[in-house]
């Protein structure tokens, strides 16, 4: 009974013009698409969270930031053993490169501090990738199904002009055709929507924790590294 009721609006596709169809087929692909990256982005940003817990669990057991970053597998650590790596591959690079490096540049904390910050952004970037789809068809899919819905109520009115009738039978199709077209493009909007904000929420999270991360690191690594410059050489405590 209830199967019955879910498909008696197929019949009224059976006559849908070209046009209603096209738009039909194509928030259908709007809808695959979106539901692809709900799945992708979900489990992007569930492996990010577990990875970067567990990486902060050892960061904060090790004695040493040195072996910490070596021995990760950056394809495993998430972003902050992508941090931790920048960190030290830029402190690496102002102790090689500082007596050339202008003003505050020359500066080790300056250096790490950029480093990280360019590493945040990079990281964040990647994870932004997908969202703005998300966001273009939770917008546009209402005007899509609202396109055919128009369609169809234009279809209903020219069988009228026609039969000069407004009989049940000239407009019923069209009709259908025109609330088919509505409710497949809010099927196809209502998930994109929530999706999206739930994925700028939780963005917005880690990238709060990244921020405090980068903190703490940088802090490590000067504390672990004291090194200042001085005469134009580089000493270490």
């Amino acid at each position: 009974m209830v199967s019955n009721g879910a498909m008696s609006w197929l019949p009224d596709l059976q006559h849908a013009s070209p046009l209603v169809m096209g738009v039909l087929f194509l928030l259908i692909a709007l809808s695959v698409v979106t539901w692809f990256f709900i799945v992708l982005k979900g489990l992007e940003f569930w492996r990010a969270q577990r990875t970067n817990q567990n990486y902060a669990r050892h960061f904060w057991e090790a004695t040493r930031l040195a072996p910490l970053a070596g021995g990760t597998d950056l394809s495993q650590g998430g972003q902050f053993a992508q941090l931790t790596e920048n960190g030290l591959q830029a402190l690496d690079r102002y102790r090689k490169h500082h007596g050339v490096l202008p003003g505050r540049a020359g500066d080790p904390t300056e250096t790490i501090t950029r480093a990280l910050r360019q590493t945040i952004q990079d990281s964040m970037t990647r994870l932004e990738t997908g969202l703005g789809l998300l966001a273009t068809i939770g917008n546009t899919a209402p005007f899509i199904g609202l396109f055919g819905t128009v369609v169809g109520i234009m279809s209903a009115l020219s069988g009228i002009s026609r039969t000069g009738a407004a009989g049940l039978d000239v407009v019923a199709g069209p009709i259908g055709e025109a609330l088919i077209a509505t409710a497949v493009g809010l099927a196809c909007a209502i998930p994109a929507v929530v999706a999206y904000n739930s994925f700028v929420r939780r963005l917005r999270v880690l990238g709060n924790s990244l921020d405090g991360f980068a903190h703490d690191l940088l802090a490590r690594i000067i504390a672990e590294n004291p090194v200042h410059q001085a005469a134009g050489s580089v000493s270490e405590g």
